[in-house]
């Protein structure tokens, strides 16, 4: 991680989250409304910032505020940012707001997941469509990367693994690159493993980050959904937990997947939507 070490203090933090948003001192003074002088003196530790002006200048170089709380422990401050365990009584309304999103989904697959991809909690279409996926992936905590993308997981039933896998892959090493974190450093090197090889030509309908799933059903349903995927984030949440959490939606993109997942969804095989028996709170 880039803040786990405060050896250089908030001088060498700050200066390596500008440097890995690939943004100048001047740019990051005007976006944090102060001068490219003050930037550059406290990333040469000639100036010490105050908490309000470290605040500023995390949220105009996008840190997320786990390491925001780092950058302030690194300048002698107290984090100023909640980190509260999901299943903490004064995080309530939030798992009754969460089970609520989740189950106005429906018949649709969704998952709530932390920052690593593991599975915090999932509506009846997700465990639909994974019906059959080894148990050993499903234990906590689940992995919906690995899940998705593992040969004991929905692998060999996804009909476009060579282009989605790697859609997977991307995004994997693209949050890993955005925001540093060993895990999803890994995760992103085990699926490379596992996936078969990077198509060397592209589908004539290929449209960059548009890439449908297209998964058929566990025996005897054996039908084939076409799904496209949405990617939901708290964007205004200050608990580092909330603030860590994912929705992610799979979607109809036709009608007769529609009708497929209205009819599957509903069956009495099917288990109600839930929460992942995990710790949910972010590694």
């Amino acid at each position: 991680m880039i803040t786990e070490s405060t050896k250089g203090g908030i001088a060498d933090a700050l200066r390596r989250w500008r440097t890995h948003r690939r943004v100048s001192q001047l740019e990051l003074a005007v976006r944090a409304s102060t001068t490219q002088r003050h930037v550059s003196f406290i990333e040469s530790g000639r100036s010490t910032p105050g908490r309000a002006m470290i605040i500023r200048l995390a949220e105009s170089l996008e840190v997320p505020i786990r390491e925001r709380n780092e950058l302030l422990l690194a300048a002698g401050f107290a984090p100023a940012y909640p980190h509260t365990d999901l299943d903490d009584p004064r995080l309530a309304p939030v798992r009754t707001a969460l089970d609520r999103v989740l189950h106005g989904h429906l018949p649709y697959p969704a998952v709530i997941v932390d920052r690593h991809g593991d599975l915090v909690s999932a509506n009846a279409g997700f465990h639909m469509i994974t019906r059959g996926v080894d148990s050993d992936l499903l234990a906590p905590p689940a992995s919906v990367p690995r899940v998705l993308l593992h040969p004991r997981g929905l692998a060999p039933r996804i009909v476009n693994l060579d282009e989605w896998a790697w859609h997977i892959i991307d995004r994997v090493q693209a949050e890993s690159l955005r925001n540093p974190s060993d895990r999803l450093r890994r995760l992103a090197a085990e699926l490379v493993d596992v996936a078969p090889p990077r198509p060397r030509q592209l589908p004539p309908h290929h449209l960059g980050f548009a890439v449908p799933l297209q998964l058929r059903t566990s025996e005897p349903d054996n039908r084939e959904l076409r799904l496209i995927t949405t990617l939901t984030h708290f964007g205004t949440a200050t608990d580092v937990t909330i603030a860590e959490l994912r929705l992610e939606a799979f979607l109809p993109a036709d009608e007769a997947t529609s009708a497929a997942l209205t009819e599957l969804v509903t069956s009495p095989l099917t288990p109600p939507y839930q929460r992942a028996d995990t710790d949910a709170r972010p590694h």
